[in-house]
């Protein structure tokens, strides 16, 4: 049985130095948790329950009481710039999903997707950045992964901005107590994976 659910950002990063003030979606909302399927408008979603854009038809699943775990965002791991005041570029975090998957006795597969945009600033004439994004998940005390995954993003001709996902699979979360979390963030995995306020 598989549970995905969506966690939705809203927020207003603007790039200074007179570049560009775009708004992007970013700010943590509260999710939904309740088992099912996710909606056909979220791309990130999407890629995690079926590897592309499209949506196939939907068909009867049984109902279960289960609850995949939240996606934290990581203390200042929801946006990243290069340059200060005159950025070459920024990214921010717009939209984040996972995917559970029972593997029974209370153990599961964990997929985690990021959606972000990456926008480019008055001092920005790159065609390709590398953006890394990690991912934590712990059983109460308990590291259960820390990885960092980075990606490329380019920029097609004339335009300067560029949206792009990130999904990190594989994740096995054993049986046991205490409770799951995860938290991800754009930049390196810090020391510490102090998380922003859950909503």
């Amino acid at each position: 049985m598989v549970v995905m659910a969506r966690d939705r950002h809203h927020v207003r990063p603007a790039l200074r130095g007179g570049a560009i003030a775009l708004a992007v979606g970013l700010a943590l909302a509260g999710c939904s948790s309740s088992s099912g399927t996710s909606s056909s408008g979220s791309s990130v979603g999407n890629f995690l329950l079926y590897g592309g854009a499209t949506v196939p038809p939907e068909s009867a699943v049984p109902e279960y009481e289960v609850v995949c775990p939240k996606v934290d965002v990581t203390e200042g791991g929801a946006a990243i710039r290069a340059g200060g005041d005159n950025p070459r570029y920024q990214v921010s975090i717009t939209d984040l999903a996972r995917e559970c998957t029972m593997t029974g006795g209370g153990g599961y597969n964990l997929k985690v997707g990021v959606e972000a945009l990456a926008l480019l600033g008055s001092a920005g004439n790159v065609g390709r950045i590398t953006v890394p994004v990690h991912f934590t998940v712990k059983r109460g005390d308990t590291v259960v992964a820390n990885r960092t995954r980075t990606t490329a993003v380019s920029f097609a001709a004339g335009e300067t901005q560029a949206a792009f996902t990130v999904v990190e699979d594989g994740i096995n979360v054993p049986a046991g107590e205490g409770e799951v979390t995860i938290a991800v963030g754009l930049g390196n995995a810090p020391a510490q994976a102090a998380t922003r306020r859950r909503r």
